[in-house]
């Protein structure tokens, strides 16, 4: 009984993750709307690592990162935050916000793949199938979004561009042996991804900053469910079983295209169901098993 409560958390668990990470897209396309992008996530990053590093300090033993981890924080958090997240922006406002989710759900595959041309670790012929199946499904997908001006091809290379950062931040990560705990690493690497960032965002900043209730409630979704919520989420479903946990990202395109259909009125077709039948066909390829 006990291991079967604890499948079903496991699982509703997952589900939650999925439910918001898929939502950061909309919630963005909603945020920019009223704000410029690079503006709008600049606000997220500082409250999120402030609010990651106070519940560190109000729950946890505070610890400050050593000289290494310094480095190591700062490295990670600018292929995780600045650079992936800059060309994200730049390309949420090009491209449909269900088009977003469905290329970072392609982050798995693309690690693979990168996985083992940088650690040498062995490719499998079903990861190499994985990535096109995936890469075939996103184009389809995209392909009548492009006939209708909901994305550009520039936009799409913004896309690819932040999937390859995220993907080496994440073997970066996972290479690195830490002391901090997720709270104070997911602080800190966000609050140094919002510190390179904010050069940028002062140099391309245009028009000035007006405060309004949908970039309001943008900044702190994308703030506290997504940066906050969903990603210790992730971090506490890997704890407990990195396999299981990354076939919930199989979700996160679905959720995806539903919210952008529902809540953007972004065009929801037999392309778009085409496309993920392949993505999480090219996923389920794509996932390495021990």
């Amino acid at each position: 009984m006990k291991k079967t409560n604890t499948g079903l958390q496991f699982i509703l668990l997952g589900i939650v993750f999925a439910i918001f990470w898929s939502s950061a897209s909309v919630a963005a396309k909603i945020g920019v709307q009223s704000m410029e992008p690079l503006v709008l996530f600049q606000f997220r990053f500082f409250l999120a690592g402030i609010l990651l590093l106070a519940y560190h300090a109000i729950f946890e033993k505070w610890q400050w990162p050593n000289r290494q981890e310094v480095i190591a924080l700062s490295i990670f958090g600018f292929l995780n935050v600045t650079l992936y997240l800059t060309l994200f922006v730049l390309a949420i406002n090009e491209v449909a916000a269900g088009i977003g989710s469905l290329s970072v759900s392609l982050g798995p595959v693309l690690m693979a793949i990168i996985g083992g041309l940088i650690l040498g670790k062995k490719i499998e012929a079903k990861q190499i199938f994985g990535l096109i199946f995936g890469i075939g499904g996103v184009f389809i997908a995209v392909w009548p979004l492009l006939q209708n001006s909901f994305a550009t091809f520039r936009g799409l290379f913004y896309l690819f561009l932040g999937m390859l950062s995220y993907s080496l931040a994440a073997i970066y990560f996972s290479e690195k042996k830490w002391t901090l705990s997720r709270y104070a690493i997911n602080g800190w690497q966000v609050l140094f991804g919002g510190i390179f960032m904010l050069p940028l965002t002062i140099f391309l900043k245009k028009e000035p900053v007006l405060f309004t209730q949908e970039n309001i409630l943008s900044i702190l979704w994308l703030a506290i469910p997504v940066s906050l919520l969903a990603v210790n989420l992730w971090l506490k479903l890997i704890k407990i079983d990195a396999i299981k946990a990354a076939f919930f990202l199989f979700l996160c395109p679905i959720f995806g295209f539903i919210f952008s259909s529902f809540i953007l009125d972004e065009p929801f077709t037999w392309h778009t169901m085409v496309g993920l039948v392949l993505v999480l066909l090219g996923l389920f390829l794509g996932q390495e098993k021990k």
